[in-house]
């Protein structure tokens, strides 16, 4: 009787082993991870003209914008995987976050992963159009603050966020791969109004990067009537944009639609890129009076970058945007913009960086009230709120970015 004990309790203790392996093995499938990340950046920034009186001031987040965030991954098995991004961005130089009242302001979304079949994520996010050709632009390749180009007119760098979307990315098939984004505007009686969608295409192929993409951003307009009209593009929208001195006057448009195209090439140490964009404005029955006929941006652009040293890079972009004869405007604006970067790699997340930049503007233009009046330059995105007052602006930074 005792040996028969002993030899049960000997099973027993086995059996619990091994269902505690097996757990313990589930557990090992199915793992889960969150990661603390981000960037702190900042510079010190000189502009010769900023609405008439050059300026020397501390300028945080231009090569990388300061922001923390987390993200999570958890294996559900089989390729499949819950995923979630929850970004902030904020000052460096005041503690305050970027975006008054917004926590997550940059992006915050949950989603699925799967190996076989795509991505789908909802929430808060960047559009297909800047996550697929923006990589291939000046804004990317330079720095937003300097090299996006001029006001970030087309949305190629990160000034561009879309709340309330669902996201579909497909696999990579033979170096091709697709998205699409579609943003439920939410007004009762009409959820199509002031919704957003956007569509891209990128190919890689050795050495060749191409990428084509659309984006539409329509007006909600519930806070205006026809006889209250606002410049502002209203904050109900599930799309929001960057407002400078080149579009503040189409900014009450009832549609904002974007086109680009875009390309690099990489040799040894090199890179050469070319892109193009088309930004349309369409008024509606809420925009200014003075802002009746469709205005529209072309941009041509060319970009490099040549890597010295694995510590040192350095980097150079070109652009010319060009607006339409509209709204009365017969010396449509046009604006030329230079821009460069050096950058010194002290490690993998530390960078020592310079960039200048140098903008031309000539033709005239909508302002805010309707007027037409001289088109004034601001260079890259660093100076939407602080154009030039007169037809040249040029910016300087020295600065260091810490990322983590």
């Amino acid at each position: 009787m005792k040996k028969t004990t002993t030899r049960m309790t000997t099973r027993v203790t086995g059996a619990l082993i091994a269902a505690g392996a097996m757990i313990a093995a589930a557990d090992a499938c199915a793992q889960s991870s969150v990661t603390l990340y981000g960037a702190v950046d900042d510079a010190v920034a000189y502009a010769n003209n900023q609405k008439g009186s050059s300026n020397v001031y501390m300028r945080q987040g231009n090569l990388a914008a300061s922001k923390w965030g987390l993200n999570g991954v958890e294996d559900l098995g089989g390729g499949l995987a819950a995923i979630f991004d929850l970004q902030a961005g904020f000052d460096l130089n005041t503690g305050a976050s970027s975006t008054s009242g917004l926590l997550f302001n940059r992006q915050a979304y949950v989603g699925l992963r799967s190996n076989a079949y795509g991505q789908v994520t909802m929430g808060r996010q960047y559009t297909p159009y800047l996550l697929f050709v923006g990589p291939l632009a000046s804004s990317w390749a330079l720095t937003g603050a300097t090299g996006a180009h001029p006001g970030d007119i087309d949305g190629l760098d990160t000034t561009i966020r879309i709340n309330n979307s669902i996201t579909y990315n497909t696999p990579i098939f033979a170096g091709l791969q697709g998205s699409a984004m579609y943003a439920l505007g939410g007004q009762p009686g009409s959820t199509g109004k002031g919704q957003t969608f956007s569509g891209a295409l990128k190919y890689a192929y050795g050495p060749m990067s191409f990428a084509a993409a659309y984006l539409q951003m329509d007006n909600a307009a519930t806070n205006v009537t026809s006889t209250n009209p606002t410049p502002n593009f209203d904050s109900s929208s599930t799309g929001s944009f960057g407002i400078s001195a080149l579009n503040q006057g189409y900014a009450s448009a009832r549609s904002v639609r974007h086109a680009a195209l875009a390309g690099t090439y990489t040799f040894g140490n090199a890179m050469v890129g070319l892109n193009y964009t088309n930004v349309r404005y369409l008024p509606g029955a809420h925009s200014i009076p003075a802002f009746t006929d469709t205005a529209v941006f072309n941009t041509y652009a060319a970009i490099g970058t040549y890597r010295f040293t694995p510590a040192f890079d350095v980097a150079a972009g070109y652009s010319y945007t060009m607006a339409s004869k509209a709204n009365g405007i017969d010396d449509a604006a046009r604006y030329q913009q230079i821009a460069l970067k050096q950058a010194y790699h002290l490690s993998k997340r530390t960078t020592l960086y310079a960039i200048q930049a140098y903008q031309h503007a000539n033709g005239s233009t909508l302002n805010a009230a309707g007027a037409i009046v001289d088109a004034a330059p601001s260079v890259g995105d660093s100076q939407n709120g602080t154009p030039s007052s007169t037809r040249n602006q040029f910016v300087g930074m020295l600065g260091m970015t810490v990322l983590f």
